[in-house]
């Protein structure tokens, strides 16, 4: 018995846009394209005539912003979207903002470009819309409004440590499709004092900025976009850049990220068994890793050398991912020491780094 397409609906103002959409998930045997809109009134008539599995929606359209209609969508009738954006940096901070409304994944759309470049978004695409379609999507309640946190830091720049003794313990992080949330959710629980942090989220460049951003108003440690050289101090979390391999590395008692290019590891740039293998090699016992909602099995095999290497491994639980292929190929493969639910892992990890 054949398994069931994906069905997909694609709404986009551009009409190269939509037809070029059209062929790339076309081209997966497992997708079909079940239908176009040009905007959110005329996707309103399709889903009407027949539900999608998922819908890609562009953010900037005319007649309703794909924000409102996304809006609308989780509202009354939640069902998987993926956020189709332009690469332009002023239009990040938006974007981030539909995944609060309960978008589940965020791509760029396709630049005509280098052959290798169509190969890695078609790779991309498809994968955003097979682990939007085993997402558990649900009711989008009421948006709650964060003040920012301003105390006297937001004057006074972070005191580095004094050189960091060997015993140090970092903590790092893989996450996909849902991660943002839970990334949201880990981090505001931490402390100021905690464990230095370097995470891996699937995201494209420009937006894992302004999601850094918005991380490090609503938290008590700082967060930012990992750069080339950046300590892993405590206090503070480091986001691999999309598009970019994130490395940890050690000299003496320091350790440091090394961001670099690539290809494509386990269909993703950056990729969780990158960072994770590296934490294994560079930091060995006095690491502590966890893995987190998200599709595929990116960080199965880093975090399977890192508990080999001494370290503490944890895994998100079925229960409150929202799409549980990394945790569950992970525990699969015997990586995992601990299985929590996402408001259980912030605590674990201050009682295993004490």
């Amino acid at each position: 018995m054949s398994m069931r397409k994906i069905r997909v609906l694609i709404v986009d103002d551009s009409a190269i846009v939509r037809q070029t959409l059209s062929e790339v998930l076309s081209s997966d045997p497992e997708i079909e394209v079940i239908g176009t809109a040009g905007d959110p009134f005329v996707a309103a008539e399709r889903i009407a005539e027949q539900v999608p599995d998922v819908i890609t929606l562009d953010i900037e359209m005319p007649r309703m912003d794909g924000l409102t209609f996304l809006q609308k969508i989780m509202s009354q009738h939640p069902i998987p979207v993926v956020i189709c954006s332009s690469l332009a940096e002023d239009r990040a901070q938006s974007t981030l903002k539909a995944l609060e409304y309960g978008a589940v994944d965020i791509i760029t759309k396709p630049r005509f470009g280098t052959k290798q470049f169509l190969e890695e978004s078609q790779i991309t695409l498809c994968q955003a819309v097979k682990a939007a379609a085993a997402a558990k999507v649900r009711l989008l309640s009421p948006i709650r409004t964060v003040e920012p946190k301003l105390t006297a830091d937001a004057i006074l720049s972070p005191g580095t440590s004094a050189m960091l003794e060997t015993t140090e313990k970092v903590v790092v992080i893989g996450a996909s499709t849902g991660g943002t949330e839970a990334l949201k959710t880990l981090l505001e629980a931490l402390p100021a004092d905690c464990p230095g942090i370097v995470i891996v989220q699937h995201m494209p460049e420009l937006f894992t900025r302004a999601f850094a951003q918005r991380l490090d108003s609503l938290c008590s440690i700082t967060v930012k976009e990992a750069e080339s050289n950046d300590t892993v101090l405590r206090g503070r979390a480091l986001i691999a850049p999309g598009n970019h391999h994130a490395l940890i590395k050690r000299s003496g008692a320091r350790y440091y990220v090394d961001i670099k290019d690539g290809p494509l590891v386990c269909r993703h740039r950056p990729s969780v068994d990158v960072l994770f293998r590296s934490a294994a090699r560079y930091v060995g016992q006095n690491a502590v890793g966890v893995i987190l909602t998200g599709m595929g099995d990116d960080g199965a095999r880093g975090m399977l050398e890192m508990k080999q290497a001494g370290a503490m491994t944890i895994a998100q639980d079925e229960a409150s991912c929202i799409v549980f292929g990394m945790p569950k190929e992970a525990i699969k493969c015997g990586a995992v020491n601990k299985i929590l639910p996402l408001q259980a892992i912030a605590g674990s990890i201050l009682v295993c780094t004490r």
